[in-house]
């Protein structure tokens, strides 16, 4: 990369280009998150994608990079912005994670991951806004109001990592931290035209361990698949306080990113044999499709007979992951999300023999979708069922109405949170009004650097990578 000539240039540098960069002496950490602030301050306002900034403690964090990078002494992502999902602790900054009822305030400790980031060298420049409590698809809540997506104003940006979906695709910096319980990684990345991958469960460990049931994630989103490989590398393995993470440390996924998809078997599913899927959203997906035969996959359409089995699972484990919380109702209720206070409610009529009558349904359902994972290299799809729609809505206007469940136009992300698989959303088009789309990448368990691979490819394919939305300034 030439040395970038505006606080644009270097706030769209992927993480790749800034180390290469600081290595040539071209540009300096200090610099470049100097130039980071500079492009939040004048188009953040346009999208509300933090819910906090860090710009003292940043720029001393970046000063620090500057000085050993001069010794020869940098670190893998020495001097790198990284922005961390307000869901997770950053010390001594207030945990809102979009709610009234339940705050966390100033943390004592980094998070463990952020403690992992911030040893390889990363600048943690703020933290990024998300849906109320990470419940939904949407990109708002009580405390921070409507995040934005980039490609247009009052439009979804997706969630619940909505922030760090709107903050990659609005050039704040190349690296972000976000989430992914029932597809809060692949649906920003979706709505924002980035990428983002949704780890092998227990690849990356989360702290405190979920309550979704061994179904919640820690995983990067960035422009590229290269970027997320360099983030996955220092986020995975093994943590003595979470019991299910993986033993295994993690692979140099970085460096093993370029590989054919040459005779790799691909099964597509349109829409696992039920789900709804937009006209203008089939389109980007069958043509990504294509490309992926071209470069020599073997390609096979496939309906899965556990398709039709996922709507009744998802919905009833995500309401009662909510209806657990119904308890604030009482003091909270006129201060919370209406769409997420249905949801409590639902949930909150079952009792704990649904709840394991339901989970041997659950991983009846899950061992289906492994014996077709195992018959394959990837399983591909949609990501989302739709473009970006007005935030304000749970469903599209053209949708059938719901009084909370968003998971219906999501029927192509949740199944693998349950199922603990490896799955990514890749940006693969835009639909006629301009709205990104992705292709989602699914492998069997613990093949995560098949599906940064297999993306990393569709990438270099299609050329898309650089298209930025209009922003003002």
């Amino acid at each position: 990369m030439a040395k970038p000539a505006s606080d644009l240039d270097i706030g769209y540098a992927t993480a790749h280009e800034l180390r290469a960069l600081y290595e040539a002496g071209d540009l300096a950490p200090s610099e470049a998150v100097a130039a980071v602030f500079r492009r939040i301050s004048a188009v953040n306002p346009h999208i509300n994608a933090f819910s906090a900034l860090m710009e003292d403690e940043a720029m001393d964090a970046a000063r620090a990079s500057d000085v050993r990078i001069a010794k020869g002494e940098a670190r893998l992502l020495e001097g790198v912005p990284v922005t961390v999902k307000d869901f997770y602790e950053v010390k001594g900054q207030e945990t809102e994670t979009g709610s009234f009822a339940i705050r966390k305030g100033p943390a004592a400790a980094d998070n463990p991951v952020v403690t992992r980031l911030r040893e390889a060298g990363a600048v943690v420049i703020g933290k990024t806004t998300m849906s109320e409590l990470a419940w939904s698809g949407m990109s708002r809540n009580p405390v921070t109001g409507i995040t934005h997506n980039p490609w247009g104003r009052g439009l979804n940006a997706g969630a619940s990592s909505a922030g760090a979906g709107a903050a990659s695709a609005a050039g704040f910096g190349p690296l972000h931290l976000g989430s992914d319980g029932a597809g809060s990684i692949r649906m920003p990345a979706h709505f924002c035209g980035i990428f983002g991958h949704k780890p092998t469960y227990g690849r990356v460990p989360h702290i405190p361990v979920s309550q979704n049931d061994y179904a919640t994630y820690i995983g990067p989103m960035s422009r590229t698949a290269a970027d997320s490989a360099l983030m996955l590398k220092v986020m995975a393995g093994p943590h003595h306080l979470d019991h299910t993470s993986c033993e295994a440390p993690p692979a140099d996924y970085p460096a093993l990113l370029d590989a054919p998809l040459k005779g790799k078997r691909i099964a597509y599913s349109p829409d696992y044999g039920h789900a709804r899927v937009d006209p203008d959203v089939a389109e980007q997906v069958a043509k990504a499709v294509k490309t992926l035969e071209d470069l020599g996959a073997e390609v096979e359409e496939f309906t899965p007979a556990w398709g039709p089995k996922g709507p009744e699972i998802g919905r009833f484990f995500w309401s009662v992951l909510w209806g657990r919380r119904a308890g604030v109702l009482d003091e909270f209720e006129d201060r919370m999300s209406p769409d997420l206070v249905a949801c409590m409610r639902e949930g909150a009529n079952y009792s704990a023999n649904d709840y394991l009558n339901w989970r041997e349904r659950k991983y009846a359902y899950v061992a289906e979708i492994a014996e077709t994972l195992a018959q394959y290299d990837f399983l591909v799809s949609p990501a989302v069922s739709v473009a970006a729609f007005p935030v304000e809505r749970v469903q599209p206007a053209h949708w059938p109405e719901d009084p909370w469940n968003w998971l219906a136009w999501a029927e192509f992300s949740y199944p693998f949170d349950m199922s603990g698989d490896p799955a990514c959303s890749v940006p693969c088009g835009f639909t006629p009004a301009g709205l990104p789309v992705g292709l989602q990448i699914v492998a069997r368990r613990f093949d995560d650097l098949g599906v940064l691979q297999a993306a990393h490819a569709l990438e270099q394919a299609l050329g898309i990578m650089d298209r930025r939305p209009p922003l003002p300034g």
